[in-house]
């Protein structure tokens, strides 16, 4: 009713039965179910009306990015693209999940990460705690990014590859979740230091549609202390490092 068609109509359209709808038809119901932009995207993904866009997701980063995460104090950071792509570090970065500048860069990728290159030993990636949300919210924006760049053969490729690879990629794929809950702290097992529970912040750096990842803990706590004696240690201070 609020979007102005027929019940009979809305259920073949939810079936797959009925034509493919306009666009005015489309922006009714995106106004009666009161979907976000990101969930407006994806409806149009689905309907098969998406804008074809030719673009390609961005991999350079702002140089003054790149000297801001290394002037962090005591922080974690990297950047990441909206493929997932694990772009720039700094050293606590990599000492607090795995030394990024040892692996292929394919092997940087936090989707393919988590869901085909899990750890042997069986342990979550990364020591974290909240793996099984991780994953969920790495689905959630990959199904974003392939509203965003639909024609990027970079975001497809990878898509398919992990709805070939990982069982539990296509279970979480079939959901069609675009919007995850998001981490405001994540709390490591690490091999050196142990348990550390940190502060995470996420930026959005617009121009290039990448994120910027923080990770840093409260002045003068334990939590603190252990990414200061990581910070010592460094990448190669791991007592377990972690290959792909």
């Amino acid at each position: 009713m609020l979007a102005h068609i027929s019940t009979e109509y809305y259920v073949r359209l939810e079936q797959g039965r009925a034509p493919r709808p306009s666009a005015e038809v489309l922006l009714a119901i995106v106004g009666a179910l009161r979907l976000t932009n990101e969930e407006s995207d994806h409806l149009h993904v689905l309907a098969g009306t998406a804008p074809i866009r030719a673009g390609l997701h961005r991999r350079d980063v702002r140089p003054s990015i790149l000297a801001l995460i290394e002037r962090a104090p005591q922080t974690a950071a990297f950047v990441r693209s909206a493929a997932l792509e694990v772009l720039a570090w700094n050293d606590l970065a990599a000492a607090l999940m795995e030394d990024f500048a040892g692996l292929e860069p394919e092997d940087r990728n936090l989707a393919r990460r988590a869901f085909l290159r899990a750890d042997s030993d069986g342990r979550p990636l990364y020591g974290i705690s909240d793996e099984t949300e991780f994953r969920g919210r790495l689905v959630a924006e990959l199904r974003r990014a392939l509203a965003r760049y639909p024609a990027d053969p970079t975001v497809r490729d990878l898509i398919e590859e992990l709805l070939d690879g990982s069982v539990e990629f296509a279970r979480l794929w079939q959901r069609h979740d675009i919007r995850a809950a998001p981490s405001l702290t994540k709390t490591f097992r690490h091999p050196a230091v142990g348990t550390i529970t940190l502060d995470c912040d996420s930026m959005a750096l617009d121009e290039a549609d990448q994120r910027l990842i923080l990770y840093s803990a409260p002045r003068g706590s334990a939590d603190a202390d252990a990414l200061a004696l990581l910070s010592l240690l460094g990448p190669r201070g791991m007592t377990a490092p972690r290959t792909p």
